[in-house]
């Protein structure tokens, strides 16, 4: 009978190592090529995010240089997004912004290009060209409907 507790006893423990060996990848995994708390933030206001949302990849050159903090309706009825950057990359003062989607029809994603001046934005600072999203709905039925008259 004792026998038998020691092998409950150690199943029970490897059980439980395993529930919290998957609950920390769970949450390594969550955070794969963001930044999580560190790294420092830059605004950007949108017409239409078009599907972005918060923890959308931000992307430089195809590799992702941080993750989108917040989306929020300012009162003007533009998004604000809050970008979260890896504290290494450096963003030009005249950098162009844009809404793009991973294929044909996968995620929404933000897009840095990299502007040619010499001085780099700051913390809180805001890019000012942003781009919004194609909304592939408004070309369809503009095309459609443009014939008919």
């Amino acid at each position: 009978m004792q026998a038998y507790r020691k092998v409950e006893i150690s199943v029970g423990l490897f059980v439980f190592l395993g529930l919290l060996s998957i609950g920390w990848l769970a949450l390594k995994i969550g955070q794969v090529g963001g930044v999580g708390s560190s790294g420092y933030t830059l605004n950007a206001d949108f017409d239409d995010v078009g599907g972005v949302r918060k923890g959308s990849d931000i992307m430089m050159a195809g590799v992702i240089i941080g993750r989108v903090d917040t989306v929020s309706l300012t009162n003007s009825d533009h998004a604000s997004v809050v970008l979260r950057i890896h504290n290494d990359v450096k963003i030009a003062d005249d950098s162009f912004v844009s809404v793009r989607t991973k294929g044909i029809i996968g995620d929404r994603y933000i897009r840095i290009t990299q502007g040619s001046d010499d001085t780099f934005l700051k913390a809180g600072d805001e890019i000012e060209e942003t781009e919004s999203a194609i909304n592939i709905e408004d070309l369809i039925s503009k095309y459609i409907f443009s014939g008919k008259e």
